[in-house]
């Protein structure tokens, strides 16, 4: 492949203007040669630049050792040189990365730019300079905040799917996309689950273009026992995902399985509840765009006569608000009835609500409190989101949670209880997991309080044979 010739003339004449033809011609000689060698003699298909001016996203999902950081910087350093005086990304999950594998690795920049058309390398400042006055500027995207101020014609963004504050970085840096005419950003990663991958892939054709290559499409590159040591992954999730450059279900590898929910169904009146919780999981924050409170209500019921006490999902919603708007939203909630108008009487008014002790739940507790609303705030304490989910997952495990049917597609969970299922088995990939918290401080509070009984413990005798020792407390003696 050869320069663009409009911008190669230009540079030309620029470089002639000075006393170094000579080096603008062996610059010129030496960027051709690199760029038609990677072209005609090394890259795989899956590494060759998509045709057309129309994407503005080129998203390459491959198996680990595909190739994809070579086409990447490749790619890039292509771009810097034939469109001079222009400022490119790189972004990493980490700052460590950004150098190591992005600028300095066994593929990186440093590597496949000729050195001749690099004017300068600033290791500690992650930013190559070449030639023709083109900068590459590396930033972590475990800082979004750096992303603020510095603006690209394009970019790459490296491992994308392993990005800790995906959404947020990802956000800050479309910001600092706009210069020139058409900014491109090339994405590699090794794909996961996340909804921003998913939302790309949706996107393919649009202005993304979608490209896929599994490990064995680059095994001629890598070491001979390569191929041995990656065959024990084969059938498993791990060798779908990382061999095969698969997206999996986010529900396989998720704590709670589907299955594991009970449908009430749609044709029968919903039963007499006991108990009713009102569960609110509110914003962290101001930034509504990335926070929504979300509320579940419960009702705890008895099923059968022979069977335990168990709890049925009866409402669910999230939605974008401040504190303003928050409370009188709890109030009207806190005063409504749940259950059929059946035999079973004319419903239930809610008998506890349940609020975390942070953020804006904090104002929230105290405020409702003085109003006089059956009120308790619920600390986790030092458990993190997925331990809390944990926790509870036998009450779900043991078919203790039911599920409203869907009265028009039979065997499915109603339209607004679906997104709760769908964000509690797809956890911890998800972009919200505001109803999973809400959940988990439900079920824990009613299994704290006795109201729902996993593994009951029954002792139909309590008396003892005289033939036999009486049970001792080892630690009471």
């Amino acid at each position: 492949m050869t320069p663009n010739p409009e911008i190669a003339n230009k540079l030309a004449q620029k470089l002639r203007a000075g006393p170094s033809l000579n080096l603008a011609s062996a610059q010129y000689q030496a960027a051709t040669k690199a760029r038609s060698k990677w072209l005609l003699h090394q890259a795989n298909k899956h590494q060759v630049t998509p045709k057309g001016k129309w994407w503005t996203i080129w998203l390459l999902l491959a198996g680990r050792g595909a190739g994809k950081t070579r086409c990447a910087a490749e790619w890039l350093w292509w771009e810097a040189w034939t469109k001079p005086n222009t400022r490119w990304l790189v972004s990493a999950p980490t700052s460590g990365d950004v150098r190591d594998v992005c600028f300095e690795g066994d593929s990186g920049l440093i590597k496949v730019i000729p050195s001749i058309l690099v004017d300068n390398y600033n290791k500690s400042q992650h930013e190559i300079t070449l030639v023709n006055g083109s900068i590459i500027k590396g930033i972590a995207a475990s800082e979004p905040d750096r992303f603020r101020g510095p603006q690209f014609h394009g970019g790459w963004c490296d491992e994308l799917a392993a990005w800790q504050y995906l959404d947020e970085a990802w956000n800050m840096l479309q910001f600092g996309m706009r210069l020139g005419q058409s900014p491109k950003i090339i994405c590699t990663t090794t794909p996961k689950p996340k909804p921003l991958i998913m939302d790309l892939v949706e996107r393919d054709g649009e202005d993304v273009v979608y490209t896929t290559a599994t490990t064995f499409d680059n095994l001629e590159n890598l070491a001979p026992t390569f191929k041995q040591q990656i065959l024990q992954y084969e059938g498993t999730k791990l060798g779908r995902q990382e061999i095969y450059a698969e997206i999996l279900d986010p529900e396989e590898a998720g704590i709670v399985k589907r299955n594991w929910f009970k449908l009430w169904p749609s044709e029968k009146p919903l039963p007499r509840f006991e108990f009713i919780l009102q569960s609110y999981d509110c914003a962290t924050s101001d930034k509504t765009k990335n926070d929504p409170t979300a509320c579940t209500v419960w009702g705890v019921f008895k099923p059968s006569p022979d069977k335990s006490m168990s709890v049925m999902l009866i409402d669910c919603w999230e939605e974008y608000m401040q504190y303003p708007d928050l409370r009188p939203k709890v109030v009207e909630e806190a005063t409504s009835i749940y259950g059929d108008e059946n035999e079973f009487g004319h419903g239930k008014k809610v008998d506890l609500i349940l609020i975390e002790d942070k953020s804006a739940g904090i104002s929230l507790i105290q405020d409702l409190q003085r109003a006089g609303l059956p009120i308790r705030s619920y600390n986790p304490g030092n458990a993190d989101k997925m331990m809390r989910l944990n926790i509870v997952s036998p009450i779900i495990h043991k078919g203790r949670v039911y599920i409203p049917e869907s009265s028009v597609n039979e065997g499915c969970a109603r339209d607004w209880a679906e997104v709760l299922i769908k964000q509690i088995c797809a956890f911890p990939e998800v972009r919200h997991d505001d109803l999973v918290d809400s959940t988990s401080q439900a079920l824990r509070y009613l299994r704290d309080s006795g109201l729902i009984v996993i593994d009951p413990v029954y002792d139909a005798d309590d008396s003892y044979d005289e033939d036999k020792p009486k049970r001792v407390n080892p630690y009471a003696v």
